[in-house]
C-alpha cells in the first residue's frame, strides 16, 4: 500500500511538473508590442503594432525561455494620430509597401537577457533584450498561461531608417534611438 502511494505520488508530481511545460502560441488580446521615440528632442511619442502573432517554448520545470519567434505586421502601427501613423508608413520611414513585416527569433537565453535576431526594414541584426519572466499559471477555463516580458533598444539607423528633419533651434525632429516595451501572454498548445 505505501509503495502505491508513492508510486501515485511520485507520478502526480512529475505530472505537474510537466503541466506547464511546452509550446505556446501568443494570446494577442493579452499581449503588446509597444515602442517609445523622441519627439523634437524633448518628449517621448508611444506607438505600439495592432497585428502581430508568435509562438514559443517554455520550459515551467526550470523557468526556462527555450525558443521564441515572432512576426509584426508593420501596416497596423498604431501612434494615435493617423497623418503621422500614414508617415511612418510612407517610403520615408518604414516603408510598408517594400518591407511589410518586422520579425524576431530568439537565439539563446542568459539570466535576465534574451539574445536573437531582429529583422526590420530588410536589415537583420543582433540585438539583446532584458527578459521579465513572470511564470506560468492556470486560467480559470484551465488553460496554461506564461507571462514574458522584453524590453530594450534599438538604434532605427541600423537598420536604414534614416530620415529625419533639423529643428531651427538644433537638434532633429526624430530621435534615433527606440525604445522596445513588449508583454507576451502565450497559451500552452502542446506540452
Amino acid at each position: 500500500m505505501k509503495k502505491t502511494f508513492s508510486s501515485l505520488l511520485l507520478f502526480g508530481l512529475i505530472s505537474s511538473a510537466s503541466l506547464f511545460a511546452g509550446n505556446y502560441n501568443v494570446d494577442t488580446s493579452h499581449s503588446n508590442v509597444g515602442f517609445k521615440v523622441k519627439h523634437m528632442m524633448i518628449s517621448e511619442v508611444s506607438g505600439k503594432f495592432d497585428k502581430f502573432s508568435g509562438s514559443f517554448e517554455y520550459d515551467e520545470k526550470t523557468k526556462t525561455l527555450k525558443a521564441l519567434s515572432g512576426k509584426i505586421d508593420v501596416n497596423s502601427i498604431n501612434t494615435a494620430n493617423e497623418k503621422r501613423d500614414g508617415h511612418l508608413k510612407s517610403p520615408d520611414l518604414f516603408d510598408v509597401q517594400k518591407y511589410p513585416d518586422i520579425t524576431f527569433t530568439l537565439d539563446t537565453v542568459k539570466g535576465d537577457y534574451a539574445y536573437g535576431k531582429l529583422t526590420l526594414h530588410g536589415v537583420t541584426k543582433n540585438v539583446k533584450l532584458t527578459l521579465e519572466n513572470n511564470g506560468a499559471i492556470k486560467d480559470p477555463w484551465g488553460n496554461i498561461r506564461v507571462g514574458l516580458g522584453l524590453s530594450g533598444q534599438i538604434n532605427r539607423k541600423d537598420y536604414g531608417i534614416t530620415w529625419n528633419t533639423a529643428l531651427e533651434a538644433g537638434g532633429v525632429a526624430v530621435g534615433e534611438n527606440v525604445k522596445l516595451d513588449i508583454q507576451l501572454e502565450g497559451i500552452l498548445t502542446q506540452s
